[in-house]
């Protein structure tokens, strides 16, 4: 299976386990990652569908994935804890714009975990610039496709 390929199912699974895991357990162990903590601005540091529970399903998730393509599990654990941190950033960015959880925001919403962990792949598996792009430009593309029939599906719980 070519590299970029590889990438992209490791972002969908970084990305789309958390929401699966929500889907089947609803609240159960879903402990925000930021505590419920507020920020002096009165909005909350990341949110709380920003799980603990999230984060380690990632985690694990994509090392597994990794494992399987013969990536290494540590590569995994780490591209699927990048994928996660840039998602959190995002969450963080949205907060400081006063967007409520469930605010749309292109881009924001899905480039950070594409590229965070892509950057980490870049000068493992050298695959160039232009693909580490192309793989972050069709993850935003197939989440924006995906995300809204996961929501007819009763998966996810927004359409985005």
């Amino acid at each position: 299976m070519p590299i970029i390929i590889e990438m992209l199912l490791l972002l969908i699974v970084a990305n789309g386990s958390p929401v699966i895991v929500a889907w089947i357990m609803g609240s159960w162990l879903a402990k925000p990652v930021d505590n419920n903590y507020h920020l002096v601005d009165g909005h909350p540091l990341f949110g709380k569908k920003k799980t603990w529970r999230g984060l380690i399903v990632a985690v694990i998730t994509t090392a597994v994935v990794a494992q399987w393509l013969e990536l290494g599990l540590v590569f995994g654990a780490m591209f699927g804890l990048l994928a996660m941190v840039g998602d959190l950033f995002s969450s963080f960015v949205k907060r400081r714009l006063r967007l409520d959880e469930s605010a749309r925001f292109r881009g924001l919403d899905q480039l950070p975990e594409a590229v965070l962990p892509l950057l980490l792949a870049f000068p493992v598996y050298n695959f160039g610039w232009g693909s580490l792009v192309a793989v972050a430009v069709i993850f935003m593309l197939l989440n924006l496709a995906v995300s809204p029939a996961l929501y007819r599906l009763g998966i996810r719980r927004r359409p985005h």
